[in-house]
């Protein structure tokens, strides 16, 4: 599933590809990923605008349509954009095709249509409609944020940091990198983790998430030291002689190292 590297990797293509090019028009496959807007009215504010800013909250992108309004795109579990001019390399699965006037497209392609597609004049009330929590690579979210959000419960700690109501952006893959890198057990209750373990895991939240920005999130180019390119139960622990071994948190495929994360 696409998580916040993800999703930050898709604005940075958007805005290098996509901006300041004129929508002459907009196809949809599959209207019933449109979120509380038709196909026609978005069909409608798209034709004539031109891509001129790209924000990230989280798992959402949001594209302004000449600075009056946003086109607000989740991916899912399989979404991911696509810019080209060569019909042959339209995407299998494509839910949303913009055609511009330079003989140029950029599909949204999402197999699984888990994903969803919106309008919104403002992306701050957006966002608080969604009672999504800060971002967890905004710059503004001080620790002290952090630790109230994710050790305010009962719950165990992977599933606080995936809660997208406490912090948004973090999913299952890079939450069991960020508690591996900080030595904490998933497992472990989120209320009881001592103010040094929190610090470490703000500390590697940011870490990890840059580095896989930084990475292209290829697990192939991830520091050696990482486990997301050996997700897979007793493979080789990259920091001691342990063995990777797999467990269910909250219903979600868990990847960690037994002596590495106490």
């Amino acid at each position: 599933m696409p998580e916040l590297p993800d999703v930050e990797i898709y604005r940075k293509y958007l805005q290098s590809t996509a901006f300041n090019q004129k929508i002459v028009k907009a196809d949809f496959y599959c209207p019933r990923i449109l979120h509380d807007i038709t196909e026609r009215r978005l069909q409608s504010a798209l034709r004539g605008c031109r891509f001129t800013a790209a924000e990230r909250h989280g798992k959402h992108l949001f594209a302004a349509l000449d600075d009056t309004k946003w086109l607000v795109l989740h991916f899912g579990m399989t979404g991911f954009l696509a810019y080209y001019k060569d019909p042959d390399k339209q995407p299998s699965h494509v839910c949303l095709q913009v055609a511009f006037d330079n003989g140029y497209y950029l599909a949204y392609d999402c197999q699984r249509k888990l994903g969803q597609i919106s309008l919104t004049a403002d992306m701050e009330s957006y966002i608080k409609k969604l009672g999504m929590g800060p971002d967890a690579m905004d710059q503004e979210l001080s620790f002290s944020t952090f630790k109230d959000r994710v050790a305010n419960g009962r719950g165990m700690i992977k599933s606080a940091l995936m809660d997208q109501d406490r912090i948004a952006g973090i999913g299952n893959i890079y939450a069991d990198e960020i508690l591996f890198q900080a030595g904490v057990d998933p497992k472990a209750k989120a209320g009881r983790l001592d103010e040094d373990r929190l610090r470490a895991i703000f500390r590697k939240t940011k870490e990890v998430l840059s580095t896989a920005i930084d990475r292209q999130a290829h697990p192939e180019d991830f520091p050696r030291s990482y486990i997301i390119p050996r997700r897979q139960a007793g493979a080789a622990c990259p920091k001691c002689d342990g063995s990777i071994e797999a467990v269910k948190v909250s219903g979600r495929t868990t990847y960690y190292c037994p002596k590495c994360q106490k």
